[in-house]
């Protein structure tokens, strides 16, 4: 997974970020993401074209598909930031 993963942009983690938000709120493993949502939240063009060209996401018009390599690394996001706080 990590090869995937890395030199990636501060714009294409903010996507997993994201992910790792929704991760966290609703508990459960997240498969997508909003990329536009009519109401002024945009996922960042140039992270999500980083993502798309690594194969790690497939891009919609208003939405983000993660693959599995993008799944487990949002996983291990929350469990970093479990760690970080002293879960």
């Amino acid at each position: 997974m990590a090869d995937d993963l890395n030199g990636l942009s501060d714009e294409a983690l903010s996507i997993f970020a994201f992910a790792a938000y929704h991760r966290l709120v609703s508990g459960e493993r997240v498969t997508s993401v909003i990329r536009k949502d009519g109401a002024g939240h945009e996922a960042d063009p140039h992270g999500v074209e980083e993502l798309a060209a690594r194969g790690l996401v497939t891009a919609g018009e208003t939405e983000i598909e993660l693959g599995e390599t993008a799944q487990q690394a949002v996983e291990a996001m929350v469990a970093a930031l479990r760690r970080e706080v002293g879960r």
